[in-house]
């Protein structure tokens, strides 16, 4: 029986869910008169894209306004059946079809480019920033295309999604390529307003991004692929020259290049089926207990993020036992299937809270989506567990260090792994805070030391590396605050700690 005090409380919980939802909507009320405040200001020709973005924006807002607190019920979780992750030795026996070209010929490659070079110290996008033999990544994935083109008289394009951070100095750069046998296409992913975290109202006061505008914007996460492709025009227009699958990934995984055995399973599935999302996957190290996995929820395959779990479950998310893989980002998609959910408006992707401390010190919050999060609105979607090699991001200048070492060699934009390797995991490096700046990193370095026979380098402090350095198993250096060390030309440190104040070592 319902006791007076039970009446009471359930009364006043339904009057404060009330009290919510009257705050609720006079909070949207608000965005929305202040979105339109920012419209009037917009000119003739940036009024229409703009008013798609705002108009983007305020369906993601009424979104984080409904949902509240981690998006997933862990008791809902299970592991993914055993035939929805296959791993990519079974796809490569298939072999590969005498008909390559025509498979190839499906295909657009989209690389993410949204990003800045912001955390490694370097101005405008990332994607120009030198990684290999004065190669950009953006060189490197030219090459690759092309590569691919020639090889098979094929005609796969490239498109990057820029932000409106990285658009104009990419076009700029664009020009080199004009003679190269890849057709490149750009489009822009959107512009949302950032809010403030206190009132939850846009920071901007007009369309202008620079000045004082500077910070008021931001692109709302890679997620926004599926609306800013539709949108762009791009979308129909591969569909009406017959493609009919899009290989998305990272523009900094040098890792993520074309696949033909994974095409091969796309386009000539075994079962007859056709999967409309793949979601190439790999084994967790302990570098990568932060990275979503995929899990089974509710009957379908869905990306877990680490923001989505319950702060009681964090820790079992991180275990490396019960996920064993995770999402690397590279993603293989059927044209055919976006265009359908994008105009059904059911492309479902869980809001991503991203909070951002301004330089004035105004305390802000982004909302994001991710691209692999729309897993679960696609049919017969598929994980495919594939060689950590398909996984080398390039986030930091410790992961710099890997690649422009003689770990790995370059061959037509793609980097592998050394045969002269004898283990194939790639060393752990931690370049201390003196590395983080991209010229900072470069002008410790004389030479990249041989790493071949490293198993982990940690460097801290005010540390410089002369020629031809060799570092072999487990190297940690430190010079503590204030002191310096040189690594002098010619040394060999195998299994070694140094720390103190060395301008001379023994060798």
């Amino acid at each position: 029986m319902f006791s007076a005090g039970d009446l009471s409380k359930a009364m006043s919980q339904d009057g404060a869910s009330q009290f919510q939802e009257v705050i609720r909507q006079e909070l949207e009320l608000s965005v929305k008169k202040e979105l339109e405040k920012i419209l009037t200001t917009a000119s003739s020709h940036e009024f229409e894209h703009t008013k798609k973005d705002l108009d983007g924006f305020r369906k993601l807002f009424h979104r984080f306004l409904q949902e509240k607190g981690p998006s997933v019920d862990w008791g809902k979780i299970q592991r993914p059946p055993e035939d929805s992750i296959q791993p990519y030795e079974k796809i490569k026996a298939r072999g590969l079809p005498d008909n390559i070209s025509s498979v190839l010929n499906k295909l657009v490659v989209v690389k993410l480019n949204g990003g800045l070079g912001t955390s490694m110290g370097c101005k405008g996008p990332k994607s120009l920033i030198g990684v290999r033999n004065e190669n950009t990544f953006l060189d490197l994935t030219v090459q690759q295309i092309e590569h691919l083109n020639k090889t098979y008289n094929t005609d796969v394009p490239l498109v990057l999604m820029n932000s409106f951070n990285t658009d104009e100095d990419t076009k700029k750069i664009l020009q080199k390529y004009n003679h190269c046998r890849v057709k490149i296409y750009t489009f822009n992913q959107s512009r949302y307003p950032r809010i403030n975290k206190e009132s939850l109202l846009p920071v901007a006061k007009d369309v202008s991004y620079s000045g004082e505008n500077t910070e008021a914007w931001y692109p709302p996460g890679h997620g926004d692929i599926y609306a800013s492709f539709y949108n762009s025009g791009l979308l129909d227009t591969f569909i009406g020259e017959g493609k009919e699958y899009i290989f998305v990934s990272n523009i900094d995984n040098l890792g993520a290049t074309v696949d033909l055995y994974i095409l091969n399973h796309l386009m000539n599935p075994p079962n007859g089926k056709r999967c409309e999302f793949v979601m190439e996957v790999t084994n967790k190290t302990r570098a990568d207990v932060k990275g979503g996995t995929l899990t089974q929820y509710e009957g379908k395959l869905r990306l877990v993020e680490i923001a989505q779990v319950p702060k009681a479950h964090v820790d079992e998310f991180k275990s490396v036992s019960k996920f064993k893989i995770f999402n690397t980002n590279n993603l293989w998609i059927s044209l055919a299937a976006v265009k359908r959910l994008q105009e059904q408006n059911a492309i479902d992707m869980e809001i991503i809270v991203n909070a951002k401390t301004l330089d004035g010190g105004l305390n802000v919050i982004q909302l994001e989506t991710a691209v692999g999060a729309a897993i679960k609105s696609f049919e017969n979607s598929l994980g495919i567990n594939v060689p950590r090699s398909r996984f080398l991001p390039v986030k930091t200048t410790s992961d710099l260090l890997l690649v422009m070492s003689n770990l790995y060699s370059l061959n037509a934009g793609s980097l592998t792994m050394s045969e002269k390797r004898e283990f194939p995991t790639v060393p752990l490096v931690k370049l201390g805070s003196s590395f983080t700046k991209v010229q900072d990193y470069l002008r410790r370095f004389e030479s990249i030391p041989d790493m071949l026979e490293l198993d982990h380098l940690t460097v801290s402090g005010d540390v410089t590396f002369g020629k031809n350095v060799s570092l072999k198993g487990t190297v940690i250096i430190i010079a503590n605050h204030g002191d310096r060390i040189d690594i002098p030309p010619g040394a060999v440190l195998e299994n070694k700690i140094v720390s103190g104040n060395l301008r001379i070592l023994d060798h």
